[in-house]
């Protein structure tokens, strides 16, 4: 009796398990059975479940992929093949169109593609010849699938959709969730493509994209499609003010690359969920040399004098006051024509090595390398040349020596005041010295002439040349400031040994800033043959000449051994904790992400020789308010070192229009293109660019 109740119960339980696949035929009827490999499910499904009256259906292609393994986008990049469906021996099919997702950028061995892994879904709108009658798709897809390796497949897919009322299908969801990823304008993703323009940087061709946004960004990327043969790179993501600025590198021949102005591209711009896409001609950048209204000449010029004047209040020119004062002193009690023509030639001086400079940046960027303010102070022989110099300017104000050295020597180190020609290299060496320093409207001039051309470089550093000139020019004009002083006496021998004093301090300062490049022991090791040196000057004039040629040797000797080793090393590299416990290092490619999670980011971009930087951390950001800020949970401070010579800081400090340092700018919710504060900080200036880039909310603890 048991055994019978139990095959009824069976047989009941089997006419149920019918009834329910009777009942359910539409969602099986909307997707075609899944074409299955070792990589890779594709399978076709209908986001209806009929016809109805509609003059296209939604369709959707689906892609699962094995872990590793993808398909492609429409323009795969380097490699690859994108998709393809024929849809020969489907009925009442006509035109399909396949949208595309947004697409994700793949790096194998150095080849970048552009496509999907996990799963896809490519949305399709087939048009319906005939409206309200059924359908019967046939669609071979053609697909390549690649891991390290790639592999061709194809697959036959069927699918039927019924005449009738329509209604959501059960893969309606997912088709519609890949639809909300196909790019459209970008207006309610809160996204807008500007502009598109071609640009060099050195030898590197770029394409450089501007654009807006209603919120930072947070993981950006861009894809380019154009019909010339060339490969885009990765972008680099620029802050700038209103948006950013995307650079992308162009790879291909120049001929090739040089049929790009013009031409139609298709720029893709994916960040997170957020897409858009647009067409556009590409433009070029003006030229870097191209015409400059008169009015923006004068202003420039203008700025430039300013700036130059205002350096000479900086405190990296102590030594060059000494110099002046120098100067100023020794005049007391000369002829008026004699004040004059020496302060003229100090003036002369001072031109000379702005005229050295310009054509070294002019030189420097023809070349493709980076220019900047100061950053001759970035070699190691350049510093210790200057340590050389100084240490013998010392030594003469001590009255360790008082010989006849033969040629340039004599001029520079014997009689830094006792004719033109060690006046004109008193200027020279006074305006080398003043460059470690960024003051107040230089930033702005050396700015313009940098981003520009030849013209606009000696222009700005002549003009800048005659702003720290203009105390010297002064007195020339007007011999009697000086002349009135009283003549030298006695009292000349305290103030040169005062005045030494000040060229020894500077001495140490340059070797300081060697020792944060090329190690302490180079440092040392220059310190111990510079002292010799000084203290032997004295002695060796007393010798013979026999005898001072084999003391002249064993210096040199001791110099090749001692230095020149160290000097012409590798620079030291930055130890991770190089920044300190509150500053973490300069990561550029971090700062629109980090904005994106509301924090606040302040960039201080300094090195050991920018005197102007170490008066900007000691009396504004290591105190007060400020570092409480700094210090802040929702802050993020990042320290750019340019001690030494760094393509990326050169590189953002030129996107900013500024090539001399120092440089501080603050981004955030509120800023997302930037703050930019002035050469010399103020903690009021400070607090309000974090106030404004913050927006509503506190970065305090």
């Amino acid at each position: 009796m048991v055994a019978i109740v139990q095959h009824i119960l069976r047989m009941l339980g089997s006419v149920a398990a019918l009834a329910v696949l009777a009942a359910a035929p539409a969602a099986a009827d909307t997707a075609s059975p899944w074409d299955r490999t070792e990589q890779t499910a594709v399978r076709l499904v209908s986001a209806v479940t009929a016809t109805g009256g509609s003059e296209t259906l939604s369709l959707g292609l689906q892609f699962r992929m094995e872990p590793g393994w993808k398909v492609y986008w429409r323009s795969p990049g380097s490699g690859g093949l994108p998709p393809t469906i024929d849809w020969s021996g489907s009925e009442n099919a006509g035109e399909a169109r396949i949208l595309w997702p947004a697409p994700k950028r793949f790096d194998a061995l150095g080849i970048e593609s552009f496509g999907y892994s996990d799963e896809v879904v490519f949305p399709i709108q087939l048009a319906l010849p005939r409206p309200g009658e059924p359908v019967r798709l046939s669609a071979l897809v053609d697909y390549l699938t690649c891991r390290e390796i790639c592999i061709p497949y194809q697959a036959r897919l069927g699918l039927d959709v019924p005449a009738g009322p329509t209604a959501p299908s059960p893969e309606a969801p997912l088709v519609g969730r890949y639809l909300e990823r196909v790019p459209g304008d970008g207006a309610a993703a809160g996204l807008g493509i500007e502009r598109a323009a071609l640009a060099r940087s050195g030898d590197r061709a770029l394409l450089v994209t501007e654009l807006r946004t209603a919120a930072p960004l947070a993981k950006p990327d861009l894809f380019v499609e154009t019909d010339v043969p060339v490969d885009f790179g990765a972008p680099e993501i620029i802050p700038v003010a209103g948006g950013y600025r995307l650079e992308s590198p162009i790879a291909g021949d120049p001929a090739t690359i040089g049929r790009l102005p013009g031409t139609p591209v298709t720029l893709t711009l994916v960040d997170g969920e957020r897409a858009m896409e647009a067409r556009l001609g590409l433009a070029t950048t003006p030229a870097a040399a191209s015409g400059v209204p008169p009015g923006v000449w004068i202003a420039m010029l203008a700025t430039a004098l300013l700036g130059g004047l205002i350096l000479n209040l900086m405190p990296c020119v102590l030594p060059v006051l000494s110099l002046k004062l120098l100067g100023v002193v020794e005049a007391g009690g000369r002829e008026r024509q004699e004040v004059r023509w020496g302060f003229v030639a100090s003036s002369a001086g001072i031109l000379f090595s702005f005229l050295l400079l310009a054509g070294g940046a002019v030189l420097l960027k023809s070349a493709g390398l980076a220019v900047g303010w100061g950053i001759q102070f970035q070699e190691p022989w350049f510093l210790a040349a200057m340590a050389a110099v100084l240490a013998l300017f010392a030594a003469n104000l001590w009255g360790w020596f008082e010989i006849p050295l033969p040629g340039f020597m004599q001029s520079a180190a014997g009689a830094p005041h006792s004719g033109l020609t060690g006046h004109f290299l008193t200027g020279a060496l006074a305006a080398l010295l003043a460059t470690p320093c960024s003051a107040p409207f230089l930033g702005t001039a050396v700015g313009f002439a940098l981003s520009r051309g030849p013209l606009e470089i000696v222009a700005i550093f002549v003009a800048l040349g005659i702003g720290l000139a203009l105390p010297y020019l002064t007195i020339a004009a007007f011999p009697g400031l000086a002349t009135r002083l009283p003549r030298p006496g006695a009292w000349m021998a305290r103030v040169r040994k005062l005045l030494a004093i000040a060229m020894v301090a500077t001495c140490i300062w340059l070797l300081s800033v060697l020792a944060a490049q090329q190690g302490l022991w180079a440092a040392l090791g220059l310190a111990a043959v510079l002292a010799v040196g000084a203290l032997s000057l004295g002695p060796l004039a007393r010798l013979s000449p026999a005898w001072r040629t084999s003391a002249a040797a064993a210096a040199a000797i001791l110099f090749a051994v001692a230095v020149v080793p160290r000097l012409s090393a590798p620079a030291l590299q930055d130890a991770p904790t190089a920044a300190g416990a509150q500053w973490r290092p300069f990561e550029r490619a971090r700062i629109a992400g980090l904005v994106a999670e509301g924090r606040t980011v302040f960039v201080d971009v300094t090195a050991d020789w920018c005197i102007t930087c170490q008066v900007n951390k000691k009396l504004v950001m290591n105190r007060g308010e400020v570092a409480e800020r700094l210090a802040g949970p929702l802050l993020t401070a990042m320290r750019a070192d340019w001690t030494r010579p760094d393509a990326d800081i050169a590189r953002f400090l030129s996107d900013h229009g500024r090539y001399g340092i120092p440089f501080n700018i603050v981004y955030g919710p509120g800023a997302p293109g930037g703050v930019v504060l002035p050469e010399l900080l103020t903690e009021g200036a400070v607090l309000e660019a974090l106030a404004a880039a913050g927006g509503a909310r506190s970065d305090a603890r």
